[in-house]
């Protein structure tokens, strides 16, 4: 599917350019870090309004579209917190949930304002980005207590087994995304929805990816100990030195 090109080449991107940006220019490390999990996070918001089928071949269920894109979110923290510690990855949850509360209140302040007559998406501005004050409470209220529940229990592992980086990674961000599943559905659609099955779809299809991303972190911490690393592929730049 050509979903998963897009995951694999998105996620090469961010998790190449990231390692060189904090080897090349440790100073600037961590903001770019930060905005590359504050993308995520917004991208996450945004597209969570769509639902898809999730289709593991022998099982289907439904699930928000942003299953694709939020674990990179747990990721990113490892990431930062790999690089930099524990402290800045709070200090990047804390910046990435100011985000949140403006792309909000920004999206809030749009809609208080009168359509033009002509303009023909109004009904479907509004089912995409009609504010529900309860959805956005259960998101905000997942992404602080999950997150920063990531940032602890990582480098707490980091700690007690700093040698064993998928241990830390998959253990902080399996507890990080299906408590943020939990949480989320049951604030946002208890009462009005049967919350089992909604629940159930969004920690399995969360923690696939989550699983699916795991070499991508390790390939990150490793290029992390390099000696050397360019922005351009080592492959490619003997490319570029045979045609020269």
């Amino acid at each position: 599917m050509i979903v998963w090109l897009y995951w694999i080449i998105s996620l090469t991107i961010v998790t190449y350019a990231s390692s060189y940006i904090v080897r090349k220019y440790e100073n600037y490390g961590f903001a770019a870090l930060t905005a590359f999990y504050t993308i995520y996070l917004g991208a996450s918001q945004i597209i969570a309004s769509r639902i898809i089928n999730f289709d593991l071949g022998f099982y289907q269920f439904f699930a928000p579209a942003a299953v694709f894109i939020y674990p990179f979110v747990a990721q990113a923290i490892d990431m930062i917190n790999e690089a930099y510690g524990k402290a800045k990855a709070h200090l990047a949850i804390f910046i990435a949930f100011i985000t949140q509360v403006l792309l909000i209140t920004f999206i809030a302040m749009v809609n208080s304002l009168s359509p033009a007559p002509f303009f023909q998406f109004e009904e479907a501005w509004q089912n995409l980005f009609g504010l529900s004050i309860r959805i956005t409470a259960a998101s905000w209220i997942a992404f602080l207590i999950c997150q920063n529940l990531d940032a602890h229990v990582f480098a707490f592992l980091k700690k007690r087994h700093e040698k064993r980086v998928v241990l830390r990674s998959l253990t902080s961000d399996v507890l990080d995304l299906t408590l943020d599943s939990i949480i989320f559905v049951t604030i946002a659609f208890y009462g009005e929805y049967a919350i089992l099955p909604l629940i159930i779809g969004q920690i399995i299809s969360k923690n696939i990816i989550g699983f699916l991303d795991t070499p991508w972190f390790v390939w990150y911490k490793k290029m992390l100990t390099w000696k050397e690393i360019s922005f351009i592929p080592k492959f490619l730049q003997r490319t570029k030195e045979k045609l020269e």
